[in-house]
């Protein structure tokens, strides 16, 4: 099992996120939960990123919104960054 870290910052996006699509909370839940047993099942589809964001990963939330993060494989620590559309969270 795997500890999700959750800066503040990412809890101002979160907030700001989840009140604009309060539909998504019970589905960004699931995601939550999924991430602490095994972000590495095939559904949450964890990916590398490239470029300026190399060194993190995102899942999908949907097909429009994603969840950018860093793993700590050897302290099983997953600190979540940022919530929102594909634009919001590959920005600089």
């Amino acid at each position: 099992m795997f500890t999700i870290v959750t800066p503040e910052s990412f809890l101002k996006y979160a907030r700001k996120f989840l009140k604009k699509n309060s539909q998504l909370k019970p589905k960004f839940e699931k995601l939550i939960s999924d991430l602490i047993k095994d972000p590495f099942q095939a559904h949450l589809k964890l990916h590398p990123l490239k470029g300026k964001l190399t060194g993190l990963y995102a899942v999908n939330l949907t097909f429009s919104y994603r969840v950018t993060l860093t793993i700590e494989i050897i302290e099983k620590e997953i600190i979540l960054l940022d919530i929102g559309s594909h634009d919001e969270v590959y920005r600089d």
